[in-house]
């Protein structure tokens, strides 16, 4: 059935809630009595269906990735993933210069059966290396999501591997590949960008379009702006901004210093 078709039938029945690809499957699952995938990380440890509870399960956690076709390379309008390009953020966070270096490598890793894009992102405080992770993203072609696959990371100390926190990979355990950047933006839309039950559960929601921003690297319109959550961290919540074309231009106190494509790595 095509996703045109889907919606009808939906839209008939007065079950659609969301007009985006994410809203649509997660629809059909529950019209067909399907379980949700990766829903145990919305379950509680009762049955009590309280506030809190109806509003874990707003957040959309299945998008049937089964019927894409994934690309390694590309564009999202919020979300490029073309080897080469490169963004510098910069800020101060809890007294330290933080500098952040997000670079979309010329290399590719399968992650559990789809070839996903790398991308590398670099932390340091006060000049110091703190964390380099390597992150892997596909887009679907057939809707232009983009998806999150898991991250490598190595945490750093006086030059030294320390650890390896939030590290996960999609097909390991009960690990599924999230929506990092949905390819129709809908405001109000609520996601999870990582499923990782107890190691990785980040979600977003769409609280803003069309808006405006200054950043050290220039001005921008038609900002997207999304508040992250994770529920294994209740109360804290973080902004990211994104421009078309351009990516990420804050994600809390850094800020967009520089970006484009260099040359190759």
């Amino acid at each position: 059935m095509s996703f045109a078709a889907a919606i009808v039938i939906l839209l008939v029945a007065g079950t659609l809630t969301a007009t985006t690809p994410y809203g649509v499957f997660a629809q059909i699952e529950e019209a067909e009595g399907q379980d949700e995938p990766g829903e145990d990380i919305l379950e509680t440890e009762d049955d009590s269906e309280s506030a809190e509870e109806e509003e874990e399960v707003e957040y959309t956690s299945s998008f049937r990735t089964e019927d894409c076709t994934f690309s390694a390379a590309g564009s999202n309008p919020y979300f490029i993933l073309e080897p080469n390009y490169r963004q510098v953020l910069v800020g101060n966070e809890s007294g330290a210069a933080v500098e952040q270096t997000i670079t979309v490598l010329n290399e590719t890793r399968e992650v559990n059966g789809t070839q996903t894009r790398v991308v590398e992102e670099r932390e340091t405080e006060d000049g110091e290396l703190i964390e380099i992770s390597r992150n892997f993203f596909a887009i679907c072609d057939e809707t232009n999501s983009v998806f999150y696959f898991g991250e490598e990371v190595d945490d750093y100390e006086n030059g030294a591997i320390v650890g390896h926190e939030g590290a996960w990979l999609a097909g390991e355990d009960n690990n599924m590949a999230g929506l990092i950047m949905p390819g129709t933006v809908l405001l109000g839309a609520k996601y999870y960008q990582e499923i990782a039950p107890d190691i990785a559960v980040d979600r977003a929601e769409i609280i803003e379009t069309g808006g405006e921003l200054v950043v050290p690297a220039g001005s921008f319109d038609d900002v997207l702006v999304i508040s992250e959550s994770n529920p294994l961290e209740p109360g804290v919540e973080e902004l990211k901004y994104y421009a078309p074309g351009v990516g990420i231009l804050q994600d809390e106190d850094l800020k967009l210093v520089e970006y484009g494509f260099i040359e190759g790595r």
